[in-house]
């Protein structure tokens, strides 16, 4: 097994396959390295993969205190993998949690970055609705301390925007389930007080968006309703951003539909590796029909 050492001392658990650039996918809170197991098989044709489990998820360290958890430190934690695999810049791809971890990249590492994907990222971040999702973010790490983590991914692979994954692809959605189900409750408990509840609102990064100039990619359900004003607010802020939506797809975006989801981020990096992928022309940020109003 191969292990990863985190500048303050946790050991995270990676794998890799395949050759070129490389290409590191960040898992989602209720994922883990395994969940990138399809992208892994298909782009690894193309790219040096690297899939890693983050702090708290297994087999990674499980640090026991919520404050080794942190948005900042997730980041941080893409930076120890990059250093250990002596990886100078990589294309990095995000999903959720994940996402979050990504954006942070592009924000304060942005020499580390090659392009970017944030997939699903946005929950919990619309101002107006910040309280309830606190709420929601304490409810669950309570659950996962008092049920551990079978019967509660049990109600968490079940939620609003989970349930699209089930009815289309229930086998899939099973074993998405099955995987969480596999987490270990502390780890889960501290990374949902540690990263979730204590993570800025998107709308406090806004200034940082700007500064992203590297190639970006956003990815959003139609139906993952916590995402798509995040979605629609990073691409208005990213310089170099471009929005994709699914239709009648939720959270999940990589494994509910991983067909669309590769195809649209080969024709991505297509216009990446091929040097036509350029800044959003400003023209189109005017208002009306024909730009007269500004």
């Amino acid at each position: 097994m191969a292990f990863a050492i985190t500048d303050d001392g946790v050991k995270l658990y990676y794998e890799e396959a395949g050759a070129g650039q490389p290409l590191l996918f960040v898992h989602e809170f209720a994922g883990d390295w395994r969940s990138w197991e399809l992208q892994m098989r298909f782009f690894s044709r193309y790219f040096r993969c690297i899939t890693y489990s983050a702090r708290g998820y297994l087999p990674s360290d499980v640090p026991p205190l919520p404050s080794s958890y942190s948005q900042a430190r997730a980041a941080l934690d893409i930076v120890c993998i990059l250093d250990h695999l002596r990886i100078d810049k990589a294309h990095i791809v995000g999903l959720s949690m994940g996402g979050f971890a990504a954006l942070q990249l592009g924000i304060s590492h942005s020499n580390r970055t090659l392009s970017l994907v944030l997939a699903g990222c946005g929950s919990g971040a619309v101002p107006d609705k910040r309280a309830d999702f606190l709420a929601e973010v304490e409810a669950a790490a309570v659950l996962f301390e008092k049920l551990g983590a079978v019967e509660a991914a049990k109600k968490y692979t079940m939620g609003p925007t989970r349930v699209q994954f089930e009815r289309k692809d229930p086998r899939g959605w099973l074993e998405f389930s099955k995987l969480m189900a596999d987490h270990d409750p502390v780890g889960s408990a501290n990374t949902l007080r540690g990263v979730q509840k204590m993570r800025p609102s998107l709308w406090e990064l806004i200034d940082g968006m700007k500064t992203i100039q590297v190639p970006t990619l956003i990815i959003t359900g139609d139906e993952d309703e916590p995402c798509l004003e995040p979605s629609l607010l990073m691409k208005r802020n990213i310089p170099s951003a471009s929005l994709v939506v699914f239709p009648r797809a939720g959270h999940t975006n990589n494994i509910e539909d991983p067909d669309t989801f590769n195809r649209h981020l080969m024709e991505f990096y297509f216009s990446v590796l091929s040097g036509r992928y350029a800044l959003r022309d400003p023209r189109s940020q005017q208002s009306g029909i024909l730009g007269f109003n500004k």
